[in-house]
């Protein structure tokens, strides 16, 4: 499944908070979801519902991609949930959340068409890679169904699903780092907590046709650290990255827009490869490194983001 509009920022907001779902919807993100799982309380939980649905109704949402995160597959809410947000209007997908099992998505996908066939093909399933099952099986769910156009991946939940040592979401704990000999002076360099869960999730997204979206940092008043772990899924080559205030929306679009001096390279790549195929070559020399149609497919994708 392929996709069109961007959603570099993707904002989470509270289903039942009406006044921040209406600011959400008119932000700069590119794209929201609204959350009827971890930010709602359960006895609130009815009420985010109804707000969800209307919400879809009413508020102008743009060209942003919109989502309803619903709760877990064993929840005693996921199936008024899907009967209502089956036929919403203006819907883009429904996010679910703890993916462990490709049966219980398929289950869902069914029940969703079930509920509305004459919408049903147009709402898509994101999931949400957030737990160790989860990832040992994101291959599978990522392949499970034609109607999976996302994988997400939860970071609090999942280092919390690991054991990790860590309060802080989307932030590798402090002692998490290798530390040298002491012909080294004991010399410390920090590791990634998140860059295995992060590759597997990437992989599987790109296998299958899907788009990746990496978790969110939590520290949302700190713009250094919400953008530099912006900087790294783009890197990776993440589609976007889940915010959880507005603060971070501007800091992580910047951070999945190319440079100028990026697409003035991407754009400089492009037109030598076709200098060289309009000689008969399928390689050249540019600024003392060999090009090829490798680099061409990484310098178009470049290009396409910043479009």
């Amino acid at each position: 499944m392929t996709h069109q509009r961007p959603v570099r920022a993707t904002l989470a907001v509270p289903a039942h908070r009406a006044r921040l779902v209406a600011k959400a919807a008119a932000s700069s993100a590119d794209a929201v979801f609204m959350d009827l799982e971890d930010a709602v309380p359960p006895a609130e939980k009815g009420l985010a519902l109804e707000e969800a649905v209307r919400s879809l109704a009413a508020l102008d949402w743009g060209h942003k991609r919109v989502t309803v995160r619903i709760n877990a597959v064993d929840s005693p809410f996921i199936a008024q949930e899907i009967r209502a947000l089956a036929a919403a209007p203006r819907l883009d997908a429904v996010i679910v959340p703890k993916a462990e099992r490709p049966g219980d998505i398929v289950a869902i996908a069914e029940q969703m068409r079930a509920a509305a066939p004459d919408r049903a093909s147009l709402v898509a399933l994101d999931l949400l890679i957030e737990t160790a099952l989860g990832l040992v099986n994101v291959d599978a769910l990522a392949a499970c169904h034609d109607s999976i156009a996302a994988l997400h991946l939860g970071v609090g939940d999942f280092a919390a699903s690991i054991g990790a040592r860590s309060s802080d979401i989307g932030v590798s704990p402090d002692g998490y780092r290798h530390v040298g000999s002491a012909q080294s002076g004991y010399a410390t360099a920090p590791l990634d907590l998140f860059a295995y869960p992060m590759m597997r999730v990437l992989v599987a997204a790109r296998a299958f046709g899907r788009i990746a979206i990496d978790g969110p940092c939590g520290a949302f008043r700190d713009e250094r650290l919400t953008e530099s772990s912006a900087q790294k899924a783009a890197a990776m080559g993440f589609d976007g990255k889940q915010v959880i205030h507005p603060d971070q929306i501007e800091p992580t679009r910047r951070a999945f827009m190319p440079s100028e001096r990026e697409l003035d390279e991407a754009q400089r790549i492009v037109e030598a490869m076709e200098q060289a195929e309009a000689q008969g070559q399928g390689a050249v020399t540019l600024d003392g490194k060999m090009i090829d149609y490798a680099n061409v497919r990484m310098a178009r994708r470049i290009i396409a983001l910043g479009s």
